[in-house]
């Protein structure tokens, strides 16, 4: 988390609060961060064990320990510690995959998939029961709890998929006629189908430190038979139904809409604004006025900075390095002081922070820009901050909205 704080703190707020606590002389190190990195972007989460819908309560907005998020492009953010954790982890997927007679765009595809799963670190938390690299789930088939923790195994499922063919692993399908993005996105089957692709910079760079030749020809293809290759339908491009279907219950419908809108939807009536003052104890170091100029800065940079980070993201918009809560929700119903939070009130005043309830841990929270419209991640396009009408993510998301409360942070970084 060291080397993310710095990225947080360089980046002034302009990312997600990467790891705070950084202790060192802010000032210089802060225009002299500012100037060398700006503002960096990474995209994590989603797939096949953190595949959030829409027509259901949707997407969580995971910002994790001490909310806060990693930036990142060639390094994602990543300290010394965790690159070198991914790298290790990198050496394994990729062991597996030439065991298996991969090319290297295999392991190409793996690594942009754990990347966006789980930063490529072998985490034993997620979503529901989600772990490990690829988030993979054991209420869905994947394994145990402490095979999926073997990174060994967990690359072998991603790669081959069960003995059986379910659930399928990469080689089910004909993955090499398909983008990096999309093949992830065929085992992941995340309600968010874009997240994968904005990690081929960092995938290629773990991939270079750790010796991978992501270039090298393989001789397991789509279509041949051994190692769970592709035997089903050709047509469908994927594994043959074995009679208990191969859709995961988390992926959304087909006529999921999963794009931002321009005009309020329902459920729920559009939002309109308020006029109620601040507390005296809600001091930040970002006036309202600026934290509102700051999102929509944000939202016109199109910096995929912010996937599932959206509480960091609005401490960062009023000035703090993390929110100092690990999730949305905690935030506003166990942080956040009784006579502050405004239970389904429509009337947001601009400024304030606004909260929904996913269905998923974490829950959601927006900026209202006022006029009502709030900035958002994820909405429209995945890492990206946009501004959206707030009924957005109720229609979209099918997200429950709570209430909104003024921007208080007790205990920021």
């Amino acid at each position: 988390m060291d080397g993310r704080e710095a990225l947080a703190l360089a980046a002034g707020g302009a990312r997600r609060a990467l790891m705070l606590k950084l202790g060192l002389p802010i000032a210089a190190l802060f225009m002299a961060f500012l100037i060398v990195f700006g503002a960096f972007g990474g995209i994590g989460g989603g797939g096949g064990a953190y595949a959030m819908g829409c027509g259901k309560p949707g997407r969580p907005a995971d910002d994790g320990p001490s909310g806060n998020g990693s930036s990142g492009t060639e390094t994602g953010g990543a300290g010394k510690e965790l690159r070198a954790r991914q790298v290790a982890n990198a050496k394994i997927v990729d062991q597996v995959a030439k065991d298996g007679k991969l090319p290297g765009r295999a392991t190409l595809i793996a690594l942009m998939t754990a990347l966006a799963e789980s930063e490529l670190d072998n985490i034993n938390y997620g979503d529901r029961d989600s772990l490990g690299l690829f988030q993979q789930r054991p209420s869905s088939g994947w394994g145990t709890k402490e095979q999926i923790l073997d990174p060994k195994y967990a690359a072998h499922m991603f790669l081959f998929g069960g003995d059986s063919g379910d659930p399928p692993g990469l080689t089910s399908y004909s993955w090499e006629n398909m983008s990096l993005n999309d093949a992830a996105q065929k085992v992941q089957r995340s309600g968010f189908p874009d997240a994968y692709g904005p990690k081929e910079t960092q995938a290629r760079s773990i991939a270079k430190e750790a010796g991978v030749d992501l270039e090298r020809s393989g001789e397991n293809h789509p279509g041949k038979s051994g190692n769970n290759g592709s035997t089903g339908d050709p047509k469908a491009g994927g594994p043959k139904d074995n009679g208990k279907g191969s859709k995961d219950p988390d992926e959304p419908p087909e006529n999921c809409d999963t794009s931002g809108s321009s005009q309020p939807g329902n459920p729920g009536e559009p939002f309109h604004d308020g006029k109620s003052p601040w507390p005296a104890q809600v001091t930040n170091r970002r006036s309202t006025e600026d934290a509102i100029k700051w999102a929509k800065a944000e939202a016109d940079s199109h910096r995929a900075n912010w996937y599932q980070k959206c509480l960091a993201f609005t401490s960062i918009a009023y000035g703090w390095n993390s929110s100092g809560t690990n999730y949305a929700i905690d935030h506003y119903q166990e942080v956040m002081p009784k006579d502050m939070r405004h239970d389904g009130d429509r009337n947001p005043p601009p400024g304030a922070l606004m909260f929904w309830d996913t269905g998923h841990r974490a829950g959601h929270v927006a900026i209202y820009v006022g006029d009502g419209k709030i900035a958002s991640n994820d909405i429209v396009t995945p890492g990206e901050i946009s501004i959206v009408p707030a009924t957005d993510i109720e229609s979209k998301w099918g997200a429950k909205y709570l209430g909104w409360s003024p921007p208080y942070y007790p205990n920021p970084g």
